[in-house]
């Protein structure tokens, strides 16, 4: 990167590029990312900011994630029913909740009564698309990678026509934060027709930006408990 933006100095004094990312105007960035100390930067920068969201994220009270998680069902909802008609007959990959992530599943029980196939997502191959699973309340669900659990490998596969991603943060132009694997963007960039993406979470870990790499795909939807946003 240029000498200007090495001159930035985090508060602690010491050289670090990624403490001042968020300082600096999005357009200063590469959208094709040709510098690779660009990219590592904003690698850098990622992790911080992941691990800063997933602290605050922790440090909210169980008392409140219900109520975020609550707010965020009846969103889900009313978006499933606006714009999908229910989703009936439909596919929907949802996510089993860790991490202090928002905890859908009585919405997801209750849509699948309701004539929603619902399907889980699952790392079978490292560095791959996700593949999914189907799942109902009944299913005896097993560990899978990262000790998440999933359903069992004899569940059917199924592709889903609606998934929902799990946001540690997000931007008003639709894209994500994740952990960092990159399972969700070759999911989305391999499946073809392209899934209709919602990415949910918590209204307090909005970035101003991602600085998006070429790998990077936005989504369709951004819900969090206060809101639901259309991207720009």
């Amino acid at each position: 990167m240029s000498d200007e933006f090495d001159s930035f100095r985090c508060q602690s004094g010491f050289s670090s590029p990624p403490c001042s990312a968020a300082e600096i105007a999005p357009e200063y960035f590469d959208p094709l990312a040709v510098d690779p100390q660009q990219a590592r930067d904003v690698a850098r920068w990622r992790k911080a900011e992941r691990t800063r969201l997933r602290a605050e994220r922790m440090a909210l009270s169980v008392a409140a994630r219900q109520v975020a998680g609550d707010a965020l069902a009846g969103h889900l909802r009313q978006v499933l029913q606006d714009r999908f008609g229910g989703a009936r007959g439909m596919v929907l990959s949802a996510y089993w909740p860790i991490k202090a992530e928002p905890d859908l599943r009585p919405l997801m029980a209750d849509l699948h009564a309701s004539g929603v196939t619902i399907a889980l997502p699952l790392v079978e191959t490292k560095a791959a698309p996700l593949v999914f699973r189907h799942w109902t309340p009944e299913t005896k669900m097993v560990r899978g990678d990262w000790n998440i659990p999933v359903p069992p490998p004899d569940a059917p596969e199924i592709t889903p026509d609606i998934t929902l991603a799990p946001l540690v943060g997000w931007t008003a132009d639709g894209y994500r934060l994740g952990y960092g694997g990159g399972y969700f963007d070759r999911t989305l960039a391999a499946l073809n027709p392209r899934l209709f993406s919602i990415g949910i979470g918590f209204d307090a870990a909005r970035l101003a930006t991602i600085y998006p790499q070429p790998h990077d795909i936005p989504l369709d939807l951004i819900l969090t408990e206060k809101a639901v946003l259309l991207p720009r």
